[in-house]
């Protein structure tokens, strides 16, 4: 099949997400366009990683690596990036499954040789088998899928959402790789946004780079049901707020919260507007909408001011690694040899581009 080869990386911590994992990589590999290869990374968790080597053994297609650098989601993409073998890496939830075209749309849309990276769109798959009447799409980044508020069809973005993306190996050269200290660490405080500030510092590598999200290009995302609640909502909310301070720390509050502002300027209003009007016309959940976008907004606010707080008495030091992409993961890193604390020089690539302060979780 004509046009760029892609790399898929598959995250993976805990076997309590076995059957996830499974269908993730099942889905891979009925993709209309075929993947190169699937990249299973597991994070600093030897059982889960023995248990899938046994499982893909005879699978030529799929390979079971380490996390090389240290614990947490961006050290395991950047592994996953430097044994990457395609000209474009995609990146998979582990518990998330992609429609048959996923990989298609994706592809499609690096034929314009300016573009640097595509994202798709996020289904939430709610435990309870419906969204609960309180929570308001507005608010769907908080369980990791697409929102209310980002524009329909395939349409130019400053970044993309790292569950469902995709990225030219190149853009990794120019840029460095996924920062390792901002994103989610296996169960701890649910932070994020490493993809935003990864985009971020792209666009100024490269300022001719293009981002897209196209909308066709589909997952649907497990939202088990300890996230359905609102104590789960107010704690991953402020800790958006705590991440958006890192971000800013990072690449400037300017490009930082360029896109939020319009987010909370405009969408946030309307969508509190819905759930009153709904209210008003005796609709289920409208004022529980309502009531959880404004307390989403004052709870990120204070993640927000603590986290810059932190940043200026100078706190949590995170990384920018130089990812050395399309090199061969040497057989100490696949789990297959070395013991567990020998591992750590393959995960850093060439060595840190920049280390920057900010504020801890």
């Amino acid at each position: 099949m004509s046009g760029p080869d892609v790399s898929v990386v598959i995250c993976a911590y805990t076997e309590d997400r076995w059957e996830d994992i499974l269908a993730a990589v099942s889905s891979v590999r009925v993709q209309s366009r075929p993947a190169r290869e699937t990249l299973l990374v597991v994070d600093h968790n030897a059982s889960l990683r023995d248990r899938l080597e046994r499982e893909y053994k005879d699978a030529g297609e799929v390979r079971v690596l380490a996390n090389a650098g240290p614990r947490g989601l961006s050290a395991g993409r950047n592994t996953g990036i430097a044994a990457a073998r395609g000209e474009i890496v995609a990146f998979l939830d582990d518990d998330a499954v992609a429609q048959r075209d996923w990989l298609r749309y994706f592809a499609e849309a690096y034929a314009d040789p300016r573009v640097a990276a595509v994202g798709g769109r996020t289904v939430p798959v709610w435990a309870s088998g419906r969204r609960p009447h309180w929570f308001p799409e507005e608010f769907d980044w908080v369980v990791g899928c697409t929102y209310r508020g980002l524009p329909p069809g395939r349409v130019r973005v400053r970044n993309v959402l790292g569950g469902n993306a995709s990225f030219r190996r190149s853009a990794f050269d120019a840029a460095g790789g996924f920062a390792t200290g901002i994103g989610r660490d296996g169960d701890k405080r649910p932070l994020g946004c490493e993809e935003t500030e990864l985009c971020i510092r792209l666009s100024r590598a490269r300022p001719d780079a293009v981002l897209l999200i196209d909308d066709r290009a589909v997952i649907h995302h497990r939202v088990p049901e300890a996230r359905e609640h609102f104590r789960y909502f107010r704690t991953r909310t402020y800790a958006e707020g705590l991440s958006k301070a890192l971000v800013a720390r990072s690449v400037g509050a300017d490009k930082g919260l360029e896109s939020e502002r319009r987010y909370a300027t405009r969408v946030l209003p309307a969508g509190v507007a819905r759930g009153l009007r709904d209210a008003v016309l005796a609709r289920p959940g409208g004022a529980g909408r309502a009531g959880a976008i404004v307390a989403g907004v004052l709870t990120a606010a204070g993640g927000y001011l603590v986290g810059t707080v932190r940043a200026r008495r100078g706190g949590t030091t995170f990384q920018v690694p130089e990812v050395a992409t399309g090199t061969t993961v040497p057989e100490e890193a696949t789990g297959t040899g070395a013991p567990e604390e020998e591992k750590a020089p393959a995960a850093t690539g060439r060595g840190p581009r920049a280390v920057r302060e900010g504020a801890g979780s």
